[in-house]
This record gives structure tokens, sequence and C-alpha cells, in this order.
């Protein structure tokens, strides 16, 4: 064996670190999005998009590509409908499902006044008067029966005629809302049949079923009160949904259930935690799912119960990844998508006996040879409480721990929302910890995949115990010689933007610094002016004005940040959504007034186009910029 020569060997090492440069938001924006679409009908090949930002257009490119079940070379397709046929085509193929906007009431002046033409009145006489970040126009989804004559739809028959109800649900609802039966005498659809206030209190979402030959619509889960969604045939004919038990609360357990005849049997009930998508296995006999599991996303089986005995739920892969999007089985291996905090999403395929997972698609390989990689660490603090909460430590590229560090408190949206091995293009670990800091993100109370209990301790406990445990792991790692603990900032977005602003009055001086993005300021303020009611109904307990309700009391009070205003002290970011009508403008311009009129250094990033998220391309490096520039200037 031939000996490299120490000095060489050292230098080799030096030219190899320096080769690889930093994560920036400009690299990160150069990644391939990947995306599976599903199995080719010959079971070869997978086909899947990759989505790249083209900044100067200010827009997503999206193309869609083949590769071997087996690896290989991906190939270009230019007609996907080629090589999969749709999931809308009838199995006869002689329909399609199709959607249209139909226009049902009257909303506008002009609707109620038609030589008013030119007025730009609303007029409203219920709640649901705008969703996420639309203004109801009078217009549902509504699905469409088409014959196809020549190999093109024809004219189409509304399934959902004068219900004025949506399918798609709005506004996160997708193609999987509506599906043949595999005889193709029905079509299954998802909507919410509720109208007005009664919509915007409820998450009663069923599951109907529309006769093709007599148009006989029937409620298959009539009685079922929380979310039904996600329907899916198998191989057999046996339709399983997930499904919420509880009216009103959004982040309810989440089950899988099957329709046996007349009854429906919960195959997950027994089972501590909640599903987040599932897949039938080919031929029928087992449902295939993913969902969190101690700060990861991972994937699962279940056999299709044979009698009353309750199914066992078996883990089939484990590691510090996500397995977060099911694309289909081939033979003895199924194909997801993986993430991890330092890895976008590729595609890979997992062998159903053993768990062992193989990397299909390589989009950005060749990007992460030029990219330092950030430490990844799970950490276990305990508790005010005396309970184990994990917590992720991303560390920079090339650590030292001899050297001080500023530190970052994350604080998660949600509030119920698992805090895994995901890749953000926004709230992006390894992209902060490339900056120079260290990540402290905790999976606090109120997040999935720590069972149920943990999952629901935060309803109607905003500024307790979450809080506290919040404050628990930013102390446990400071006790850390290479934590800076003079520079410890701490940032958020949603509940994490809610929780910057509550922590900013209630920090004692552990924080430098802090961004709020679409965060909650005022409690009160907030239940007067959001869409979804449900969802504070459930986590504040009620509306404000039930005074002799203490916990109700307590949540618009005790636990609203504004209420601590008084006591803020240090620098603050505040970003806001002009079209973010779940935490609206006036939370973002209250905080910011207050801010201003204290007297403390702070800055409004307004998007007057963009809702609770950042989408545009040209405006999410803006926001990365400003955030960056914010924590060099204030940390």
């Amino acid at each position: 064996m031939t000996k490299i020569p120490l000095l060489i060997l050292f230098s080799f090492m030096i030219f190899s670190a320096k080769a690889q440069q930093m994560l920036t938001p400009e690299t990160m924006w150069k990644l391939g999005r990947v995306s599976g679409i599903g199995i080719s009908d010959d079971k070869k090949s997978v086909l899947y998009t990759v989505s790249t930002p083209d900044i100067e257009e200010n827009k997503l490119n999206k193309k869609t590509y083949s590769i071997p079940v087996e690896g290989g070379k991906a190939t270009l397709v230019t007609n996907a409908d080629a090589l999969m046929k749709g999931s809308h085509i009838s199995p006869d193929g002689k329909y399609m499902l199709k959607t249209a906007e139909v226009k049902m009431r009257n909303v506008f002046g002009k609707d109620f006044y038609p030589e008013l033409d030119k007025s730009n009145v609303h007029i409203y006489d219920g709640l649901n008067y705008r969703h996420w970040d639309e203004w109801e126009d009078g217009a549902f989804s509504h699905v469409f029966i088409h014959p196809i004559v020549n190999g093109k739809p024809g004219e189409g028959k509304d399934i959902m005629s004068g219900q004025p109800y949506d399918c798609p649900q709005k506004p996160f609802g997708g193609s999987e809302d509506y599906i043949w039966s595999p005889d193709g005498k029905y079509v299954i659809y998802v909507t919410k049949p509720k109208v007005g206030t009664a919509y915007a209190v409820s998450t009663n979402t069923d599951i109907f079923q529309y006769e093709v030959a007599t148009g006989k619509i029937t409620n298959l889960s009539d009685g079922m009160m929380g979310y039904d969604v996600n329907p899916a045939f198998s191989a057999k004919g046996n339709l399983a949904w997930l499904s919420m038990e509880r009216e009103g609360y959004e982040a309810d357990k989440q089950d899988i259930v099957i329709k046996n005849g007349n009854d429906i049997v919960n195959v997950t009930k027994s089972w501590d935690g909640s599903v987040s998508a599932f897949k039938w296995s080919n031929d029928g006999s087992k449902i295939y799912f993913e969902a969190p599991v101690d700060g990861t996303l991972q994937f699962f089986e279940i056999l299709v119960p044979l009698s009353n005995m309750q199914p066992v739920v078996k883990q089939i892969t484990s590691g510090m990844f996500d397995v977060n999007a099911l694309v289909g089985q081939v033979g003895n291996n199924f194909i997801v998508s993986r993430t991890d905090m330092n890895h976008a999403a590729e595609l890979y395929t997992v062998n159903l006996s053993t768990g062992m997972m193989k990397q299909l698609t390589h989009v950005n390989d060749d990007a992460y040879k030029n990219i330092a990689m950030s430490k990844v660490e799970q950490r276990r603090v305990t508790t005010t409480d005396g309970k184990q909460m994990l917590v992720y430590v991303i560390y920079p590229p090339n650590f030292d721990s001899s050297k001080k560090y500023p530190s970052l408190l994350y604080c998660q949206g949600g509030p119920q929302s698992p805090l895994t091995q995901s890749y953000s293009f926004r709230w992006n670990f390894s992209l902060m910890s490339a900056g120079g800091y260290i990540v402290v993100a905790p999976n606090r109370r109120g997040m999935y995949g720590h069972g149920r209990e943990w999952n629901e301790q935060i309803s109607k406990d905003w500024g307790g115990q979450v809080m506290k445990d919040y404050l628990s792991a930013i102390d446990d790692v400071s006790k850390e010689n290479y934590i800076d603990k003079s520079r410890i900032g701490c940032v958020g977005a949603s509940f994490g933007g809610y929780s910057a602003f509550w922590l900013a009055g209630n920090h004692d001086n552990r924080f430098k610094t802090f961004i709020s993005h679409d965060g909650i300021f005022d409690n009160r303020s907030m239940y007067g002016t959001t869409e979804e009611l449900f969802f504070e109904n459930w986590e504040k307990g009620g509306p404000y004005w039930e005074k002799n309700n203490k916990q109700i009391q307590k949540s618009f009070n005790e636990f609203s940040p504004s209420t601590y205003v008084e006591k803020w002290n240090k620098p603050i970011l505040i970003i806001q959504g002009g079209k973010d009508y779940r935490v609206p403008i006036g939370q973002g311009l209250q905080a910011f007034q207050a801010a201003q009129l204290l007297g403390l250094k702070s800055k409004l990033l307004y998007f007057p186009e963009e809702n609770h998220w950042v989408l545009k391309p040209q405006n999410a490096l803006v926001w990365q910029r400003e955030f960056y520039k914010w924590l060099k200037e204030t940390l």
C-alpha cells in the first residue's frame, strides 16, 4: 500500500474544506424540488417532477421525468399520460372527472344591481367571507363528469349541482378529493356541507358517494363529525380514508378508517400516533402510511383486519430523516420521497421486508458536492414538569467546540405540527447554521410524534407549559461553553411568530433580538378578524366575551403577547403577508406600531401579495436577505 506523505494529505484536506462553500439563499434556490407523481402503468418506471426557480421571471419552472424503478438514467417526459393513466379517467376509459368554478351566490354590488357594473362592493350576510388568501366571490368548485369523445372531454355534468360547497376543499384540497370506484359505478368526493358562519366554525368534512347511473348522492361518513378526507380504494374494492373524531379540532389524532359494508372500522384507533398520509398495497391486503415519530416522519404498514381484532402497526423505516411522500409500490419495494435537514427531497425505494432505503433520483447530488453540511444532533432536555423533550441542535459546518457561537431559538408553527427532518426553502436550518448560528429547535408541547397527550397539552395553554419548554431548551443548550450567552436570538412563524411576540415580553433578558413572521400579537383582535373560527374556539376555549369563563379569559389576557408589550426591550423584526387572512395584517401592524412607540429598533417587512407563506421567488430572496441582515445587525 502506498503511503501518502502527511504534508500532502494535510494540504488535500485544506483544499477539500475550501472547495466546499457555505450554503447561501442563492445557492439553496438553485436546488431542484423533486415531487413524485406515480408509477407507470407497465410498472417499469417512476414519474416525477422537478421544479426549479426562475428568479428573473419570478416563477417556478416544472419538468416531468421518468426513471427506471431499479434506478438509472432519468429521461425527460413530454406526455406523462402516455405512461400513466390519469386517476380521473373512469376504469372503462369512457369518462373523465374535471372541476370547474360555478357561480352560485350573489356577492358583488353588480350581482345585486346590474346597472351599477362599475361598483366594487362586496356584500356578505354570513362568515367565511374570506378564507386563507381569497375573498369569497360566490363561486364554488364542483366536480363534473365528462364523456370522452375522440380522446377529448365532451360536455360535462355537474354532479354537485345545486350544492354551495367546494370540491376540492379550499384552500388545500386537490385531485385526491374526487376519485372513481374501481367498478366505475360511483364517484367519491370530499366536501364540507356547510355554508357561511356554520362553515367557519366547523371542521366537519364528509365523504360523499355519487351513483353515476341514477345521480343518487349518499353521505358515507354521516355522523362522523371531524375531518374526513383522502378517500382511496384498494384493488379489492375496499374504501379507506383519513378521519378525525372531534368537530372543530383541526389537529385531532388522524386515523385510517375502512368502510366494511355498513360498518366503518378505525384500524389505527389503538395506536398512539397520527397518520399523515396512506396508500393501499397493490394486492389490497395492507395499508402503508407515513406518520411523525420522535422528531422524524417514518414509513409504516398495517394489515387490513380480517376480523374484529385490532390490527398491529409495524414501523418499516427508521433513521434521522423524513419519509414525506408516498409514490407507490413496485413488487417488494415502495417508492417514497425523503428529506433531512441538509438535503432537499429526492425519491428513494424502501424494501418492504427489511426497511432498507436506496436513493433513486439524484437531482441535487452535484450541488451538494460543493456545499458544506451542518451537523444535526438530537438532545434530550428535562422540562419543568419532569418530561423528556427532544431538541434538535444544528451546528455550523466545520463546528469548533473551542469557539463561541451565537444561537437561535427556533419556534415551530402549528401550534400542533411536527418538527421533523424536513427541508424548508424558507425556514431552513442548514442555511441558518451556515450563517454561523447554532440553531436550537425544540419538539415542545403540541407536536405530533410524541404521543397524543403531548400533542394535545398545548390547546388552551398557549402561554403556559409550551413557553417553559422553549426556555428549558435554550437554557439547557446555553450551558455549553461554545454558546455565547450574550448573543441568543428568538425566531419563528405563525404560532412560532406568536411565541416570539410572547417571549419578547417574558424572557428575563435571555434574548438579544427577535424575528416574528405572521405571528399573533393580540388574541382578542385575532379572534375578531381571522377566518377559521373553529381553530380559535378550540384553542382559546370560546369567544372573549364569555366573561365568566376563567379559562377563556386567561387565553385572551394572560396568554396574549399584547399584554406584556410594555416589557419589550430588544430589537424586533416583524414580517407580515398582506393576503394572510389566517393571521391578518392587523397583527403585524399592531406589533410594529407598539415597537416603534416604545422606541425599540424595529423593522416591518410587508409582503402585500403573499399569504401566510412567501411563495414568489424574488420575494423569498428578499425575505432571506432581510432575515440574515437583521441577525447580522442585532445579534
